[in-house]
């Protein structure tokens, strides 16, 4: 332990680097796709509602990484046929944002990818210490969402 750190310091210094390291394996993982990691947490989210879609607020709310700039981001998933906008009758200001077939084939293809960026993500624990690390890791930002 660093005698200067008090461990609640020590604990956010080491997520803080875990994270930007898991990060830098899934970009890797899935540049070759030619989809970014937000692009990709989009995609899931979508998939999760499919058929049905979101509104980009919606969207926006379940991202692990808060885009700034989402209308952007789902803009390029367009572009590429991954998803489609479709007006709301109700507010022609509003869109919601559908995966499209094009899109669920990409998710399912990286899933594999995914599978094994985790698994060399956690090759040095156990399973049980994978789901301890877990709950504990959880329980350190319960109060915050």
């Amino acid at each position: 332990m660093n005698k200067t750190l008090s461990p609640g310091e020590e604990l956010a210094l080491n997520l803080k680097v875990a994270s930007s390291l898991f990060t830098d394996v899934f970009e890797k993982s899935i540049s070759s796709f030619g989809i970014t990691g937000s692009q990709y947490n989009v995609l899931r989210i979508l998939r999760g509602v499919y058929p049905e879609g979101h509104a980009r607020c919606e969207i926006f709310k379940r991202m692990i990484d808060k885009s700034p700039d989402i209308t952007s981001l789902i803009d390029r998933l367009e572009k590429q046929g991954l998803v489609e906008r479709i007006r709301t009758t109700e507010d022609r200001r509003m869109s919601i944002s559908k995966i499209t077939e094009k899109g669920l084939e990409l998710v399912n293809k990286l899933q594999p990818v995914i599978n094994e960026a985790n698994k060399l993500i956690t090759e040095n624990l156990t399973d049980n210490e994978c789901k301890q690390l877990s709950e504990k890791i959880e329980k350190t930002y319960e109060k915050l969402i």
